[in-house]
């Protein structure tokens, strides 16, 4: 399977915009044989847009799905996302994973709210999703700042995960996450970890760049610079033939703190 990450500009509430760019980016994808787009974190409505969050949640059935599975079917490319979730009275930081024939293929609430600003805007996720699978890969997702806690990594792998995909919204002077973190965490678990973030600025805060997919062995399969947007592509089936990791007895007993 062909995997594409999208290192994009912030949406600061741009909705429309944020569709526009998307559609192009499912049909770019799609052009270069992806089965499969990773987006960046609360790319709906935006992630340092607090003042949106709560105003402009939408259920898992609401409209922005419902539009993006429509588009992923019609791009033939599926779609991974982070965006603002309501369920009753609570907001959540989610991440949607969506096949390219429309369906909805996981859901995850973010455990790990980074600053105050996610613990003032967000409830805390409770679980791990499942391991689902696409076309040859079984792949599972994390946010952000989950993807820095080893045992959440690490659990995903015990449960047959070979693909971590991260949407992100990683500042500028985090480097240390996409150039050691995910490596460290791709390379413990013998998965690929997609890590997708922003560039540019939003509300006062400057993201980092440097999206990156890294394979098993710890290093980069594709990486984004640190300034501007870019579509990264990478064939998966050449990894095929790698096994999966032989986990360690002190990793198989690591739980991560919730």
């Amino acid at each position: 399977m062909k995997l594409a990450l999208w290192q994009s500009p912030p949406a600061n509430g741009r909705i429309d915009d944020v569709f526009s760019a998307i559609c192009q980016q499912l049909r770019a994808a799609a052009a270069a044989g992806a089965k499969l787009l990773v987006a960046p974190e609360l790319i709906l409505p935006g992630y340092n847009r607090p003042d949106l969050h709560r105003e402009l949640a939408q259920p898992l059935d609401g409209e922005w799905i419902t539009r993006l599975r429509e588009m992923a079917r019609e791009a033939g490319c599926g779609i991974c996302l982070g965006w603002a979730e309501r369920a009753g009275e609570a907001v959540y930081n989610a991440a949607t994973t969506i096949g390219p024939d429309g369906a909805v293929l996981s859901h995850y609430r973010k455990i790990q709210l980074f600053g105050p600003m996610e613990q003032a805007s967000f409830a805390h996720g409770s679980q791990l999703v499942p391991v689902v699978s696409l076309e040859d890969q079984e792949l599972a997702t994390l946010i952000c700042y989950d993807i820095e806690f080893p045992g959440h990594a690490a659990e995903l792998a015990a449960g047959g995960a070979r693909l971590i995909l991260v949407p992100t919204a990683n500042p500028m002077g985090y480097e240390h996450v996409q150039r050691v973190l995910v490596p460290a965490r791709a390379h413990e678990t013998g998965a690929v970890v997609a890590y997708a973030n922003f560039c540019g600025a939003e509300g006062g805060l400057t993201y980092g760049g440097l999206s990156v997919i890294a394979g098993p062995d710890g290093q980069p399969l594709a990486m984004a610079g640190a300034y501007g947007e870019a579509l990264l592509v990478v064939d998966l089936a050449a990894l095929d033939s790698l096994p999966a990791a032989a986990f360690s007895e002190q990793a198989q007993e690591y739980r991560p703190a919730r």
